[in-house]
């Protein structure tokens, strides 16, 4: 299948990389010098575009994504697939699509999970909204780029799926790392703290899997001085979408709220800029009640 590219950073740079070694025919476009073995470059964004069967974008955030949509979508055969894999707001997503489809083109979106160890395994998760039709033609580089993807339903909803997932997400590890700095404080050992949740009606993601203490549980960025698996910088970028989602359709959402403020003063008053989300357990150890 020949394929179009554009943004080849962290995610999306190994992304590319697995499809060229599954045989496909990439041409990639990026704002920044780089080079991909087995990927041409092209000049701009529009020339990566044209003759693909499917373009796949992987962008900061829906202002850039309307502006590369605006110059890729006139390059696109029709028929073809603009497959946006980007975080970004629902409104954007949705825009993106109607625009694509009045041209005659197949629109997705589908933001992923599974970060940049994910992305360069081939093990990433997708969230996709968008036509059948669409998802169909996509399914056989979502195989090769992740290890599951699931259709979520019209236009947006991918995007819909991703952040109301990372609220949650959010929110629990923030009572995680409480837990932690809370059991410290009573003098409850970490590891007896982990043996009771992880088995008890306290399990979640965020305890057993990513737990925040380290040495405890399975290996997790905080054995790794919370360097980020996943950056404290991009929930909040998350929460602030789900927040924003939340705000148009008028849903209650107090811990959503709660969790996008406390990650916004960790990312901008504090030290989390640049440290994994789970940094909020540091964070916590030295405060106090007030």
């Amino acid at each position: 299948m020949k394929i179009g590219f554009i943004g080849l950073g962290n995610m999306g740079g190994p992304m590319a990389a697995n499809l060229v070694k599954a045989g496909h025919e990439v041409t990639g476009f990026d704002m920044a010098d780089v080079k991909i073995e087995g990927i041409k470059m092209a000049g701009s964004a529009a020339a990566a575009a044209e003759g693909a069967r499917v373009v796949i974008t992987m962008l900061p955030n829906g202002d850039i994504l309307r502006r590369v949509a605006d110059e890729v979508i006139p390059a696109m055969e029709t028929g073809a697939v603009l497959l946006d894999c980007s975080t970004v707001d629902v409104e954007s997503a949705r825009d993106v699509a109607a625009q694509a489809q009045a041209a005659g083109l197949s629109a997705l979106d589908a933001p992923v999970s599974g970060g940049v160890g994910g992305a360069a395994g081939g093990t990433l998760t997708f969230m996709v909204g968008g036509d059948e039709a669409g998802f169909n033609i996509a399914r056989e580089l979502f195989d090769i780029m992740g290890q599951k993807a699931v259709h979520c339903g019209p236009s947006g909803n991918g995007q819909a799926a991703k952040i109301c997932n990372n609220m949650i997400l959010g929110a629990t590890m923030i009572a995680t790392c409480e837990a932690f700095a809370l059991a410290d404080k009573l003098g409850l050992e970490r590891q007896a703290m982990f043996d009771v949740v992880s088995t008890s009606s306290g399990y979640s993601w965020s305890m057993n899997a990513y737990c925040p203490a380290p040495g405890i549980g399975p290996k997790s960025p905080a054995d790794n001085g919370y360097q980020p698996g996943f950056a404290a910088d991009l929930m909040l970028k998350d929460l602030r979408l789900s927040q924003q989602a939340a705000e148009t359709v008028d849903a209650d959402t107090p811990m959503g709220r709660a969790a996008c403020d406390l990650y916004a003063e960790f990312v901008e008053k504090e030290d989390g800029k640049g440290r994994d989300f789970s940094a909020m357990l540091p964070r916590f150890e030295k405060r106090g009640r007030g």
